[in-house]
């Protein structure tokens, strides 16, 4: 029975695990499903049949008023029904957008018994192309990586479900964002890292590098936070968050926890491939020792961390380079700009 359970068990136990918490995770509620924003209300797909842009107010690149458009609701409560819908611009480029005849739109649809009172234009349609390129992702990475690569879309549905259904809720009931966040890093380490390695020392030693390595980020941003006097307003959205009825929110302790939840990738993605190397080049010559195990892993961590460096640096930039363009374009010297809250 024993080495039935050390041959079968014991080596799918951490993926059993993983598909109990997944199931769990699916069932849980968070809370706010019910939002009264939402009462009342049907949202769909809807095909814009024709446009009316009488209402729209041109002023060089900026568009305000309203864009009427002639809809053909695709789901919901009401399908088939062909109806008005308002598509309210703001003057925001990066907000507003515009319909053509023939788009596809994401329509929220305010409705009393069976009549509609009004549809709302949200967004262009985009589920259905969201989930090809999904699709594609999901075939590619378990093509290549076969078994690893389905118990890496398991973490990711895991990771995206803990963050959504637990971190989130629990940051806007009041919980300590940073233990929040310790508590929901250390759950989703051990589910990963069991899934790659299973539970044996090679689960140990990577588990043990990402804690320590996020508990030192942790620290270290709670430090400089600080220092640095970082308001959490610096986030975007968050000060919206406190006018939906939120001002209870302490956003400095949220923004201290995304500090350290950002980089728990990097330093899991880091502990793996030193353990991987290190377990590799044992496997390969059991007769090396400890010591010289240990040289090789600091070896392979100080050229990973050559390209992880640069990579954490494009990955930033990349995110700010409209930003990165503003400063240049009006002249904002470089001692101000390392001086500014969103650099710091």
């Amino acid at each position: 029975m024993k080495r039935r359970y050390q041959k079968y068990i014991l080596p799918h136990l951490p993926f059993l695990i993983c598909v109990i918490l997944l199931c769990v995770l699916m069932a849980l509620p968070t809370g706010y499903e019910d939002a009264v924003i939402y009462q009342g209300t049907d949202r769909c797909k809807a095909k814009v049949l024709a446009t009316d842009e009488s209402a729209v107010i041109h002023s060089g690149l900026i568009q305000s008023g309203e864009q009427t458009c002639t809809v053909r609701l695709l789901g919901g409560k009401f399908k088939g029904q062909e109806t008005q819908a308002y598509n309210l611009l703001t003057g925001s480029l990066q907000n507003d957008k515009i319909f053509s005849e023939g788009d596809m739109a994401q329509v929220v649809i305010s409705y009393q018994d069976d009549a509609i009172l009004s549809v709302n234009m949200i967004d262009h349609y985009r589920l259905d192309k969201e989930l090809i390129l999904l699709l594609i992702f999901a075939v590619v990475l378990v093509l290549f990586a076969k078994g690893i690569g389905l118990r890496s879309l398991l973490s990711f549905a895991i990771s995206v479900l803990c963050i959504w259904k637990v971190l989130v809720p629990a940051c806007l009931n009041g919980s300590n964002p940073v233990v929040t966040g310790l508590v929901l890093i250390t759950l989703l380490t051990v589910v990963i890292i069991s899934l790659v390695y299973g539970y044996d020392r090679r689960f140990l030693a990577a588990t043990a590098g990402v804690l320590l390595g996020v508990v030192t980020t942790c620290i270290l941003g709670i430090i400089f936070t600080l220092l640095f006097k970082i308001h959490g307003a610096v986030m975007s959205n968050s000060e919206s968050l406190l006018y939906s009825g939120y001002e209870y929110l302490n956003l400095t302790e949220i923004f201290m926890a995304s500090v350290f939840i950002g980089a728990s990738g990097a330093i899991m993605d880091i502990a793996v491939d030193i353990t991987s190397a290190v377990n590799e080049v044992v496997e390969k010559k059991p007769e090396i020792g400890r010591r010289e195990a240990a040289m090789s892993g600091i070896h392979v961590g100080r050229a990973a961390m050559g390209t992880m460096t640069t990579t954490l640096l494009l990955a930033y930039s990349g995110g700010y380079l409209a930003l990165l363009m503003v400063f240049m374009a009006q002249g904002t010297p470089v001692y101000n700009i390392l001086n500014y809250k969103y650099v710091a």
